[in-house]
């Protein structure tokens, strides 16, 4: 290992690269203390291979690029600035601690104990809460970046942009001909993804909100994300959705090829996505388990993406880190903040916001219960907490809101 570490420091310490070159860590993103042998069982979307293979890559000094594998791209070790005879311990590595299990299977793997954090585009399914409630098992999940949340067309739909509206009224049936939109005469065919996948899931939050998508011949079902681009280019009449993030660094499908549309307007384009201008907003969160032990590597990890280091590092993934306050977490606009019902027994809502805001539960004490991002009436759920009296800590970009709340 020492050999390993000289070499690259020797070779890579002066490199300027792109993103397609060779690349290594100089040593400042650094973890006090992190090694291959302690380094966490870390589990992911499809969507964030990327992200969390560089942050090991950084962290272990592995030299390493963007390659193309069968379906998307991805960062990956490159092997051929490892020796041959260190090879074989990076491969068991990234096979046992990198994992990409989806965001259903990711999750699953955390409640589990089957991975120690994990990274995904959305937060806990109902149904993963169901489990997890089960089980007895809380999650701690924060927002660490931001991404588009995307519709594409056929490049041959003359339509470029809908309003939400409009999008919902697809979905759910009342607009089913392209020309109530100003297309073409023909029958909208809206693809779905696969209930608790990321993407279908983001879809049911952030664009549904509660409207259920119609039981329509016409409403057909993509397996895998990477499967959404070749359905659209060859049906004409063809929509579905996807990250922008994904389509862009990973599988790298042209504009010209899959076009995306603007929602009310707006083009989702970085600087749309920064400002949030663009409507539908996805993040990446990262989740852990609320019993955590907050001296393992897995919790340091936990606390230093929320970092300047750790923010640098998802910056050069391609991803946009959120910006945040002093504390680490994320600041966006609200109203009046109200949660009910309180006292709450196995959850609650909270209203009053424009934006998600970021959500911390601490018990009396002082210790982290839940976090996670709130979004205007959405539940919340905490059956699975201790009764007691609990501290409620809502941020937003006018400042934090603190909600004494009870639970029983």
């Amino acid at each position: 290992m020492k050999r390993l570490n000289l070499l690259l420091a020797s070779v890579f310490m002066f490199c300027v690269c792109t993103k397609e070159e060779i690349r290594a860590d100089n040593g400042q993103n650094m973890m006090a203390g992190i090694t291959p042998e302690n380094y966490p069982r870390v589990d992911g979307s499809t969507s964030t291979q990327p992200v969390n293979a560089l942050i090991a890559c950084k962290l272990l000094g592995i030299p390493y690029s963007w390659q193309p594998g069968i379906l998307e791209w991805g960062i990956r070790p490159d092997w051929d600035r490892i020796p041959s005879s260190e090879q074989q311990q990076w491969i068991n590595f990234f096979r046992e601690r990198i994992l990409v299990s989806q965001t259903h299977g990711a999750f699953m793997n955390l409640i589990d104990g089957n991975a120690d954090i994990i990274l995904t585009h959305r937060t806990i399914s109902p149904d993963e809460k169901a489990h997890a409630e089960e089980v007895g098992v809380t999650l701690v999940e924060t927002s660490v970046a931001m991404d588009g949340f995307v519709f594409v067309v056929n490049s041959n739909n003359p339509v470029k942009s809908l309003t939400v509206d409009q999008v919902r009224d697809i979905y759910t049936g009342r607009i089913t001909n392209w020309s109530r939109v100003g297309g073409n005469d023909e029958i909208i065919k809206p693809y779905v993804r696969p209930r608790n996948s990321g993407s279908e899931e983001i879809m049911r939050s952030l664009v549904m909100q509660g409207q259920e998508t119609a039981d329509l011949p016409e409403i057909r079902q993509i397996s895998s994300m990477a499967g959404v681009f070749p359905e659209i280019k060859n049906e004409p009449n063809s929509m579905c959705y996807t990250f922008k993030y994904f389509k862009e660094m990973q599988v790298r499908v042209s504009d010209e090829d899959v076009p995306p549309i603007a929602i009310n307007g707006i083009f989702p384009d970085e600087a749309s996505v920064r400002n949030r201008t663009y409507p539908f907003i996805a993040e990446v969160h990262v989740a852990i388990r609320s019993d955590l032990d907050r001296n393992s590597m897995a919790y340091k990890m936990y606390e230093w993406l929320r970092t300047e280091a750790g923010r640098q590092v998802i910056a050069e993934s391609g991803y946009i880190p959120l910006e945040t306050s002093g504390n680490g977490m994320e600041v966006t606009d609200v109203t009046d903040i109200r949660i009910y019902p309180n006292p709450v027994t196995e959850g609650f809502y909270v209203t009053g916001l424009i934006h998600p805001a970021q959500l911390t539960l601490l018990d009396v004490s002082g210790r982290l219960m839940y976090s996670g991002q709130a979004v205007n009436n959405e539940y919340i759920h905490i059956k699975s907490l201790p009764e007691g009296m609990y501290i409620a800590v809502l941020s937003t970009a006018k400042g934090s809101r603190q909600i004494k709340i009870i639970k029983k």
